[in-house]
């Protein structure tokens, strides 16, 4: 099911960062769609190059008590993969809950810290807000070949539906709030478009997709 194309369980707006919704009028971020680029290795819009912002030499950072956490680099966008996965029943009339899934496609372990900042849609105007109560307080260290997920709630019956016709991806350092890569283009799971809305949220990075879509599938 992964690389197509490509517990608890809080309401869509319970813990989640933010409290208005999220404004979509106008582009502010550079990411554009059409420059942004496939979903495979690359960090910048035309596959190359992606930062790795103050998270490229990686470290704990406080987030786990792994043993050699400290001395594993943060993950590459030039090293990994991306694919979203459409996770509703059959026939469902709107794609609303997605598995996002990063592969290691590189030689050596990395980290994968946070969450992913997610744009949907060319108007997106702020990054999906993301649901604090799905942090694992660990890191995502893969090896290579492993994989990495965030669980995304595209609509949470909110206001202000939009269609979407990209999934925007950025990954972030060490740091929480850093820049480590450029901005990656995800190809959608077997759709033109999405319908979003303000209520859209996402889960931090964890090993277990189970575990990623527990927090989403209730909404």
């Amino acid at each position: 099911m992964l690389l197509a194309s490509t517990g608890c369980e809080p309401s869509g707006a319970d813990g989640a960062e933010g409290t208005g919704p999220s404004a979509r009028p106008t582009v502010t971020d550079p990411a554009k769609p059409d420059d942004a680029g496939p979903a495979k290795p690359g960090g910048g819009p035309d596959g190359t190059g992606g930062g790795t912002g103050d998270g490229g030499n990686g470290g704990n950072g406080g987030d786990t008590g792994q043993g050699d956490s400290a001395t594993v680099a943060a993950c590459a966008a030039d090293d990994l993969s991306f694919s979203a996965t459409n996770e509703d029943e059959e026939g469902s009339e709107h794609v609303r809950h997605l598995l996002l899934t990063v592969t290691n496609a590189g030689d050596r372990k990395c980290n994968l810290y946070h969450h992913p900042n997610v744009r949907l849609g060319t108007d997106a105007q702020a990054p999906v807000a993301v649901i604090n109560e799905s942090d694992p307080k660990a890191l995502a260290t893969l090896a290579p070949g492993e994989e990495a997920y965030a669980a995304l709630l595209v609509s949470g019956g909110a206001r202000d539906t939009y269609e979407a016709n990209t999934i925007i991806v950025s990954l972030q350092g060490r740091k929480p709030g850093s820049t480590a890569s450029g901005p990656i283009r995800v190809d959608l799971p077997g759709v033109d478009s999405l319908t979003a809305d303000d209520g859209a949220r996402v889960t931090y990075w964890m090993t277990a997709s189970g575990l990623a879509l527990r927090f989403i599938m209730s909404s």
